[in-house]
């Protein structure tokens, strides 16, 4: 409800009266003779509304720089916090609390490792899948057995009690990625400090890394068919590409290069 008002004869007693009047009859609006360009008000207000001396003083400042709130350095968090490791434990809490990686969130388990500490062979997969997620293990299921037969293949095991026959296995990344998918390079390039570390206290003879994210993180390069059967070196250690397990089940064929790749790696590993 509206009513139109004229108070320029009224002095601030009739004007208040009336106001009264209008409130109890329901008026929720008072309204001008003419319209008002809202849009134009401000502009209009300016120049007839003065300002007191000190707000008048603010309004001609210029207005603060609004700045964004520092980005976190998150690849120098995970250099400190993984470069501060004495031992695995610590390794392994240092990734517990690593919370600055978004895989982490949507996964079950940390899958950081399995097999002897201090073994003469480390073997470096990719990231966990669904049942290495639920289990809290790397290379469980088909790719596990399938694994596991290899390293049987050449005398080894990663529950083997002596060092010079024991296999240690990790990933590339601890976290199982959403839908499976592959850890792209900046996934890949948060993980390396923490990696790195890993190898350095492990300090095995030799590296198998299995698929192509382990070779992006230690050697720079993908292209795990290409790669696989040439040595290479990280950290002075000499290092293996193989293809995966689960490409190897998905792709039977390979099964005779990798076992030439296999052999390779038991020569070596008799010879150090």
């Amino acid at each position: 409800m509206g009513i139109a008002a004229d108070i320029t004869d009224y002095d601030w007693e009739a004007a208040f009266a009336a106001l009264s009047w209008q409130v109890d009859l329901g008026v929720t609006e008072v309204m001008a003779e003419a319209p008002i360009d809202r849009y134009a008000l401000p502009e209009r207000q300016a120049h007839t509304v003065q300002k007191p001396a000190a707000l008048q003083a603010t309004a001609n400042q210029p207005a603060p720089a609004i700045h964004d709130a520092p980005k976190l350095d998150t690849a120098k968090i995970a250099q400190d916090l993984a470069a501060a490791c004495a031992d695995l434990a610590s390794l392994r809490a240092a990734l517990e609390s690593f919370d600055h990686y978004e895989m982490k969130k949507g996964a079950r388990n940390l899958v950081f490792s399995d097999g002897n500490p201090n073994a003469s062979l480390m073997i470096i997969g990719e990231a966990p899948n669904r049942e290495e997620d639920l289990e809290g293990r790397p290379f469980v299921g088909s790719t596990g057995q399938l694994l596991d037969k290899m390293l049987a293949a050449i005398g080894y095991a990663r529950g083997a009690e002596d060092a010079g026959k024991a296999a240690y296995i990790t990933n590339v990344i601890p976290w199982r990625p959403p839908g499976n998918h592959d850890p792209d390079p900046e996934e890949i390039a948060m993980m390396q400090p923490f990696l790195a570390r890993h190898i350095a206290l492990i300090n095995p003879r030799l590296i198998i890394t299995m698929g192509n994210a382990p070779c992006a993180a230690l050697l720079g390069k993908r292209g795990i068919l290409r790669l696989r059967g040439t040595w290479a070196e990280t950290q002075g250690i000499p290092v293996m590409p193989m293809t995966h397990p689960a490409y190897l089940l998905r792709t039977p064929a390979a099964k005779r290069e990798a076992w030439a790749d296999l052999l390779a790696v038991q020569a070596r590993l008799e010879k150090s």
